[in-house]
């Protein structure tokens, strides 16, 4: 493999080398800085590259351990956010096959165990109202995270904690691809493919789990990411959710790829993912997106909400997604448009008036298929264009 590290990087690549132990004995014995400069005058252009590679690999590895770490301290957030309304749980489930058999799925996290070639190991957090009256019935929500590599953060623990004074259970699956569960786990990632199958099993694994849970009163919930999720799973398991709401959705990836920027579009074209760039991936980033597959919509009551002014989903894709469902002759589903609502791509998870306002919208379409034990009232602001 030949070098593409200009000459005038070698010296400070080689000194960091050394730093790490990359290089040889021969050159780890220069103590001076002068002698590693004048050493690397005879490093190869091979030389060069395996030093890269193995730096950068070493950046990568530690880059995972510190998501492990900001994972490990979220964990406890959860519970000092929400033990005084919901019991919290930290829970595995099955899910489908490792999208890279060589890999073996390992997730670096104390309670986590995979065995290669077998079915993903998936975590999750599940959520249960204290109060709630184990003899009866209940309403799950699926709540999915976004992000390209993200996770299931305790910074929306505002949201949850509305939904648990509800009476909802939650069950947040941290799908593959997902942080701060190490490298080989982010490198399960498969953007809008197998990893919906995650966010489906995480519901049938609370379903079987719960006998309280009753499974014609489930929902699926996302924002960003967590919206694809959201549209996907009532696309391929129409008959699995009696409610969905999709929150400013990623929903087509074809024109997502041409305004934002290079540093998005590789974490796609990347050897593990999809591995193709460009035109070449055009058919793989048509499959991944909602606003291409609203053929297989089949009325699941839905309600999508977006904002023009957002800086992470353009509205454009959302306005796609809308138009592709009515050139279908789609019913079903309800959609607003907000217009330069504050706080852009997450202006409905915020604590201000509107936000508020929007969310009480959200938790009335939910309630009216998911019957919670405490419905949330709403009213009408009338803040944005919708098809009602």
């Amino acid at each position: 493999m030949r070098s593409h590290v200009r000459p005038r990087l070698a010296v400070p690549l080689v000194t960091a080398a050394l730093a790490i132990g990359l290089l040889s004995p021969e050159l780890e014995a220069q103590d001076d800085p002068q002698d590693a400069a004048r050493a690397s005058e005879v490093a190869t252009s091979a030389d060069l590259a395996e030093i890269v590679e193995a730096f950068e690999d070493l950046v990568e590895r530690q880059r995972h351990e510190h998501d492990v770490l900001r994972r490990q301290i979220d964990d406890l957030m959860f519970f000092l956010r929400l033990s005084d309304v919901a019991e919290v749980q930290m829970v595995t489930f099955k899910s489908g096959t490792p999208r890279w058999p060589e890999s073996d799925g390992s997730l670096v996290y104390p309670y986590l165990e995979h065995e290669q070639g077998d079915s993903l190991t998936v975590p999750a957090y599940v959520f249960v109202p204290h109060d709630l009256d184990r003899s009866a019935r209940h309403p799950l929500i699926v709540l999915v995270h976004g992000g390209v590599h993200s996770n299931h953060s305790s910074g929306t623990a505002n949201v949850m904690r509305e939904m648990l004074q509800q009476g909802y259970t939650i069950i947040a699956p941290e799908y593959r691809g997902s942080t701060g569960y190490g490298r080989d786990w982010y490198r399960q990632i498969d953007y809008g493919d197998t990893e919906v199958l995650d966010s489906y099993n995480a519901g049938q694994f609370a379903l079987r789990t719960y006998p309280f849970l009753d499974e014609d009163r489930m929902a699926v919930v996302g924002w960003s990411h967590g919206g694809l999720h959201a549209l996907f799973n009532i696309f391929r398991f129409p008959d699995t959710y009696a409610v969905a709401y999709a929150g400013v959705p990623v929903s087509d990836l074809v024109s997502r790829m041409g305004y934002t920027g290079q540093g998005y579009r590789e974490q796609y074209w990347a050897d593990y993912h999809l591995g193709v760039a460009d035109r070449a991936a055009i058919p793989e980033l048509r499959k991944r997106s909602p606003s291409w597959n609203t053929a297989q919509y089949q009325g699941t009551p839905l309600m999508i909400t977006t904002n023009t002014n957002d800086g992470d989903v353009n509205v454009l894709e959302v306005e796609r997604l809308i138009q592709a469902l009515k050139a279908d002759g789609k019913e079903g589903f309800r959609y607003r448009i907000y217009e330069d609502a504050p706080g852009g791509h997450s202006f409905d998870r915020r604590d201000n008036d509107l936000a508020l306002q929007q969310r009480r919208e959200m938790y009335e379409f939910l309630a009216e298929y998911l019957r919670p034990v405490r419905p949330m009232a709403y009213t009408a602001l009338g803040s944005g264009d919708s098809n009602e």
